[in-house]
């Protein structure tokens, strides 16, 4: 169970770093560190350097959020520990006394 369990979390963690590497480029790099030399290139009118530092970062981060969602139900299906399925508070569904 432990390895199991050792595996999951390694897998984890290895998404995560994968995906704040992903993010710390676009908004550290592509916001600031390469910023002038994205400026020759134009997004919607704007400055492609510019346009990292205002939206794409947060852009990018959103986007990270659902790929985040979706690689771990992967992952937690890969190693068995799925969630289980909604559970309804408050009684029956049919029920509407």
């Amino acid at each position: 169970m432990k390895s199991k369990a050792d595996a999951h979390w390694r897998a984890n963690l290895r998404l995560m770093f994968g995906l704040l590497a992903v993010w710390a480029f676009v908004s550290f790099g592509c916001g600031i560190l390469l910023a002038d030399w994205l400026d020759q290139f134009r997004l919607g009118g704007y400055k492609l350097g510019f346009w990292f530092s205002q939206q794409g970062s947060i852009l990018t981060f959103v986007i990270l959020i659902f790929v985040y969602a979706w690689r771990m139900g992967r992952i937690d299906a890969e190693h068995g520990s799925e969630e289980e399925a909604d559970i309804v508070v408050g009684g029956d569904e049919g029920d509407v006394s």
